[in-house]
């Protein structure tokens, strides 16, 4: 019957998977407003594109009250468009702030003197934004540098001995002292924050 788009998680991006599989072209990018349209005259409910969609933002109802129930829980929704523009573990940074070239890798955090947190992650290691932890959760109530490197070459990879990315390894006076490999979701919040944590201290 008709398709509903919750844009308070939707990152509205022209690139989007649901636009990708429809098969009618009910859910298109209107290039005027830079933005996902809707056209449920065209929609089927095949629900493609709700499966297609990395963050559940895109719903499929089949009936009337369906499509009731959906539009409230839409708008009863407490999250905010605001929630995808932050900085989070695993994720494409959103704002340059942490983000540092792989070539300048060494002339910041290894000259760090206080504990440097440094996130290595490449295209094929991004995760979906709404499942990631936030920075801001992981270095709270802790003195310590945070940055992102995203590895354009195997050359850091083969220099730390990293097998699996994303992955955080941690600095102090230019020596690495811990490392975390692998990606940690929401779910896992406070199992990364614990090991975060344990590392930190050993590093003091």
């Amino acid at each position: 019957m008709a398709v509903l788009i919750n844009f308070k998680i939707c990152d509205n991006a022209k690139e989007c998977s649901g636009i990708a599989v429809c098969p009618t072209g009910a859910l298109l990018w209107d290039e005027k407003k830079k933005s996902i349209k809707i056209n449920n005259k065209k929609c089927i409910s095949c629900g493609k594109c709700q499966k297609a969609c990395g963050v559940e933002a895109i719903k499929v109802a089949k009936n009337e009250k369906e499509y009731a129930k959906l539009k409230k829980e839409i708008n009863d929704d407490p999250r905010k468009a605001t929630d995808l523009f932050i900085d989070r573990f695993g994720a494409q940074p959103v704002t340059p702030l942490f983000l540092v070239a792989e070539d300048k890798f060494s002339l910041s955090s290894l000259e760090s003197k206080k504990p440097a947190m440094v996130e290595f992650f490449n295209d094929n290691s991004i995760e979906c934004l709404l499942r990631s932890i936030p920075i801001k959760d992981l270095v709270a109530g802790m003195k310590i540098n945070y940055e992102k490197i995203e590895l354009k070459t195997a050359s850091l990879l083969e220099k730390y001995k990293i097998s699996k990315l994303p992955a955080l390894l941690f600095f102090k006076d230019g020596k690495l002292f811990g490392k975390i490999e692998g990606y940690y979701d929401l779910d896992k919040k406070g199992e990364l924050i614990k090991l975060v944590g344990e590392i930190v201290n050993r590093g003091k």
